[in-house]
């Protein structure tokens, strides 16, 4: 063994595919206790930094690569490392890893058990006294929520229609039980998000409306902001022409009426129009009534969709308005499996 503050190339070696393996497992992340383990020296651990084969991320939590070169599921666990013992990601970051939403935030999300009075640039510290080891998984290697807690983190944080987008994307993935998050409410029924998690359960299909794009959360707004009924979103369109499926982005089947929501990026090529025009003209031939719509004309000129639509799905109130659902029967979420088999409601 080398003396204490010697540093041996058979001890460098020896660190180094020993971290090499701990890198790989961390996403190129480490805590200087997991070096310490390794052998690794304070002085030693100094040198590496001095000499840029080691870099630091946050107080105590180091990689092989700088901060700028890490990958999102990196910087995740640099994040968790630098909170210490019992910490996990939560909330939006978590429900980005479960891939519930497209983005997490600005700043890194983690839930500890106990209070810390120390900050870490990038990242914010929640604190929790309810946090089982019933609400903590790993994915990809990474402490954090489980689905269920994280949509009841989720909701603390976020907009109701952005929740209902992360219980759409969870039905999607075939991730969402219901005895699961009966038991999260159960056992936090005084924290905020359960009352929006509670409505979101009440008043939303859960599953019909999931959105991809941005494009789509605006049309949605509109449609809704007239008390229109939900469309299904992003459904296939089978005809009986004996061509290929279309997906469109929201139909009214009772109607029959289909709304795209086209974006400059994906629909300003000729080829995509071309596209467009032949798609089209199947559903139109089919009985179908098809209209495009366009973020420029959502945002500037909404008044002249929202008559279009009021005009293709309505009228059904003197206003000229279909009703809100609200004033029917509530929407339910669908019945999903557990996994022992059994159904929920």
């Amino acid at each position: 063994m080398p003396r204490p503050g010697r540093i041996t190339q058979a001890h460098l070696a020896f660190s180094d595919q020993a971290l090499a393996e701990l890198a790989q497992r961390q996403h190129g992340v480490f805590a200087l206790d997991q070096l310490c383990e390794l052998g690794m020296t304070a002085s030693g651990v100094r040198y590496r930094c001095a000499t840029g084969r080691l870099h630091r991320i946050h107080t105590g939590v180091y990689s092989l690569v700088p901060r700028e070169l890490l990958p999102r599921e990196g910087l995740y666990m640099a994040a968790v490392l630098a909170c210490g013992p019992g910490a996990v990601l939560s909330h939006r970051s978590a429900a980005r890893l479960h891939e519930l939403r497209p983005w997490g935030h600005t700043k890194i999300e983690v839930t500890i058990p106990t209070r810390s009075t120390r900050s870490h640039p990038g990242v914010a510290v929640h604190r929790s006294t309810t946090l089982t080891d019933k609400d903590v998984t790993h994915v990809n290697n990474i402490p954090c929520t489980t689905v269920h807690r994280a949509l009841l983190d989720l909701a603390e944080v976020v907009t109701q229609r952005q929740l209902e987008r992360a219980f759409d994307q969870a039905d999607i993935l075939e991730a969402l039980d219901l005895n699961a998050i009966n038991d999260q409410l159960a056992r936090n029924p005084t924290r905020p998000g359960a009352k929006a998690c509670k409505q979101v359960l009440a008043t939303h299909y859960i599953g019909r409306t999931p959105t991809w794009s941005e494009n789509e959360e605006r049309l949605l707004e509109i449609t809704r902001g007239l008390g229109l009924p939900d469309p299904d979103t992003n459904q296939f369109i089978v005809l009986d022409d004996g061509g290929p499926a279309i997906r469109v982005d929201f139909v009214w089947r009772d109607q029959r009426v289909i709304v795209e929501a086209d974006s400059r990026k994906w629909h300003s090529s000729k080829q995509r129009q071309e596209i467009d025009r032949r798609r089209d003209q199947r559903l139109t031939a089919a009985g179908w009534r098809v209209i495009r719509t366009s973020w420029r004309q959502m945002t500037f000129q909404p008044d002249e969709l929202r008559r279009a639509l009021v005009k293709l799905l309505g009228p059904a109130s003197p206003n000229g308005q279909e009703k809100p659902a609200s004033a029917g029967a509530p929407r339910r979420a669908r019945p999903r499996k557990t996994p022992a088999g059994g159904s929920t409601s």
